[in-house]
């Protein structure tokens, strides 16, 4: 796996990932997210794939699902994040707790890879809550 970053100007710089896409970052947040902010992005997206992919292999009815992330961050320098909580939102129909909270707990224990990679130094902590479709 690969990508490159390239500085456009100011502190604004364009990634390209190995397989071609690309997404902006920028230090001051003015035209697009932080590097910071893209870290909590990584870990919410990652931890949601699972988190759909296990509730679609359990033939559960789900027709969305939000992933909130909050970070805390250090007062020094480096200022890295020191607690990262996700809390995810399934909505569907009929959606059965124990999936979702074994879905949840799988995608922290085992499945991952951000938050695995974050947790050696950041606490990390999950929930979730249900929501019927319309």
């Amino acid at each position: 796996m690969q990508a490159t970053v390239e500085w456009q100007n100011g502190l604004v710089f364009k990634a390209t990932s190995g397989t071609g896409h690309e997404l902006v970052m920028d230090g001051n947040k003015t035209v697009a997210a932080s590097p910071m902010e893209l870290v909590l992005a990584a870990a919410g997206g990652c931890a949601s794939v699972d988190v759909v992919s296990i509730l679609e292999k359990a033939r559960q009815q789900v027709t969305g699902c939000r992933c909130e992330v909050a970070g805390e961050r250090a007062d020094a320098v480096p200022a890295v994040f020191t607690k990262v909580h996700l809390h995810f939102v399934v909505t569907g129909h009929d959606v059965a707790e124990k999936h979702v909270e074994r879905a949840v707990q799988l995608s922290a224990d085992k499945y991952c890879s951000v938050a695995k990679m974050l947790e050696a130094s950041v606490t990390i902590t999950h929930s979730y809550s249900i929501e019927q479709a319309n």
